[in-house]
């Protein structure tokens, strides 16, 4: 009696102590083996940017010529003023634009730059007296006698960020406040036409807001662009359909380098570039032209255009080795069988440049060679092609692709055009505000995303890697952001280009997959299997256990009753 007292003694202990183990070491160790890393992310700071507040900040430098001032005007001028202004772009993005204006008058050299001939001598002169920080916008003001600029034209935007306006004080001797309050107009209007305007920043924030808030030339002007990206690569290709009838001649390094890479040495701040060309043989066009017998011509209608890059497309390949955006240009030289050859427009009229481009992807002109030769020419005929002319309507379409807009300018504006280099200062200037405003919103959008992911699916492992490029994309946010309200505009787009890469890196990284782990009822169902038939004499134990001490308890009540 007393052994099997001992042994059920024994048993009691050994099934609470088995039942112990498995409840305080063993579940803990399953639940620790079992978890998902994750490792820390800055969560609050990205909350944070799902409310966007940008403020840029544009350093505006007013310098009045002699004899737009008296003397006692010259006097009062205040060295500096701030004006503001704020938007709410929707209820999750903020702006605000500050114009930190200052005033001076002109110095005995600038005067001397300001004697020119013409404005394109003294905004040259200019420039060499000093060089004005990214971003800045320097107004020269000139009395109304003046004749620098020509009839007609009020405001001369030169090639760096130099504007020069004419003004005609009040009579009567206005105070400072409103000769300051009458010119102010104007130069809003110069800061918006070489820096940004209200609508510009909303195209560039378009993939946080609403279309309906984006005006129409603005949203053109964005989807006609390429994304902003690291690199770009570039590809000229010459479609030589006949070969036997034409043995075409082109000196496309040269005229890259005369033409393109000025541009592209402009541009080295937005992305990198890398140029390929190739000769393709029997390439055609995907669509067949119309024989206009008024004109004896060949034409390509507009509504045909956009039939006829996916087949040249196939032929081309990809000379890309990287994941960057492919910029096409494709010169095309008709067959003598569909020779000459041109694009005609919706309203039936012959486009000057026979050429077209398709947005996010490239352009196409068609070059005419049948007045080279005459019929009684040997084939193959050898045609030597006139580069300039091609260069310059390539040239026109890589600046619209690369996002430098067509400035729709006020009336009295005049814009002296790029020249050899592709690109005005202020134009360059241009681009560098809607790049930075375009990659902040895109990266702050890519992480925020990336965070409600992870919070959704909490399976997902987040590793150290994954943890460091976020820390990344917020801090170089956060600096961006902080750039653009300084005004320091080179740096905001450096911040902004490190951000969106940073946050596209931990956005597309394989780990993240949520096909590679399991979900937590799958996690179960495995291991439900493993651990059932082991608990199941466990439970029992204990069950048996608890009913034995009840039993007890009933039987030491009664003796007391």
């Amino acid at each position: 009696m007393f052994s099997m007292e001992m042994e059920k003694h024994r048993g009691r202990n050994a099934s609470l102590a088995i039942a112990a183990i498995v409840v305080l070491v063993g579940i803990p160790l399953w639940w620790r083996t079992t978890e998902t890393y994750r490792a820390w992310l800055p969560m609050s700071q990205i909350r944070e940017l799902d409310s966007l507040h940008l403020h840029l900040t544009v350093e505006v430098e007013v310098v009045f010529a002699q004899g737009t001032l008296t003397p006692d005007q010259q006097k009062k001028l205040p060295l500096s003023q701030v004006r503001e202004q704020e938007h709410h772009a929707d209820a999750e993005t903020d702006l605000k634009y500050r114009y930190e204006t200052k005033y001076r008058t002109a110095t005995i050299m600038e005067e001397d730059a300001l004697n020119q001939p013409n404005a394109a001598e003294a905004d040259k002169s200019l420039h060499i007296l000093s060089e004005s920080p990214c971003g800045s916008v320097v107004v020269y003001v000139l009395p109304k006698s003046s004749t620098l600029l020509p009839e007609g034209v009020g405001v001369y935007v030169g090639l760096k960020r130099t504007a020069l306006v004419k003004f005609e004080p009040r009579k009567g001797g206005a105070a400072l406040k409103e000769v300051l309050s009458a010119i102010d107009p104007e130069v809003e209007q110069v800061v918006q036409t070489m820096s940004f305007s209200h609508q510009d920043i909303i195209a560039a924030l378009s993939n946080r807001i609403r279309l309906s808030k984006v005006s129409r030339e603005s949203l053109v002007d964005s989807m006609r662009a390429f994304k902003s990206s690291p690199g770009y690569e570039i590809t000229f290709s010459l479609l030589n359909p006949s070969p036997q009838s034409h043995k075409l001649q082109w000196d496309i390094e040269g005229a890259v380098q005369q033409y393109i890479q000025p541009l592209l040495d402009k541009m080295a701040v937005v992305a990198n570039f890398s140029v390929d060309s190739q000769i393709l043989y029997y390439a055609v066009l995907g669509v067949n032209p119309r024989f206009d017998k008024t004109a004896s011509v060949y034409t390509l209608s507009a509504d045909s255009l956009a039939h006829v890059i996916n087949p040249v497309e196939a032929r081309l390949g990809s000379n890309a080795a990287s994941s960057n955006p492919v910029l096409n240009f494709l010169l095309y030289v008709p067959d003598p069988h569909h020779s000459p050859l041109f694009i005609r427009d919706h309203r039936k009229q012959e486009v000057s440049s026979n050429a077209f481009h398709s947005p996010r992807w490239g352009g196409i002109m068609v070059y005419n060679v049948n007045d080279m030769y005459s019929k009684d020419s040997a084939f193959p005929v050898d045609l030597h092609i006139d580069m300039s002319k091609v260069m310059g309507v390539f040239l026109a379409q890589l600046r619209l692709l690369l996002g430098v807009q067509q400035v729709r300018p006020p009336k009295g504006f005049e814009l002296q055009g790029p020249g050899s280099a592709g690109v005005t200062d202020w134009e360059l200037d241009r681009l560098l505000w809607s790049r930075s405003v375009e990659n902040v919103a895109t990266a702050s959008a890519t992480i925020t995303s990336l965070s409600q992911l992870l919070d959704e699916i909490g399976n997902i492992v987040i590793n150290d890697n994954i943890a460091q490029q976020v820390l990344n994309a917020v801090t170089s946010l956060q600096a961006a952001i902080a750039e653009l309200e300084a005004g320091n505009l080179a740096f905001a787009l450096q911040y902004s280009r490190e951000a969106i890469l940073s946050s596209e890196c931990a956005f597309f990284d394989p780990s993240l997959l949520h096909l590679l782990y399991f979900p937590d009822d799958q996690k179960f169902a495995i291991y439900i299997p493993l651990f059932l038939p082991m608990c199941v004499p466990i439970l029992l134990s204990l069950l048996k256990i608890v009913s034995e001490m009840r039993q007890r308890r009933a039987e030491k009540s009664a003796k007391k009753d």
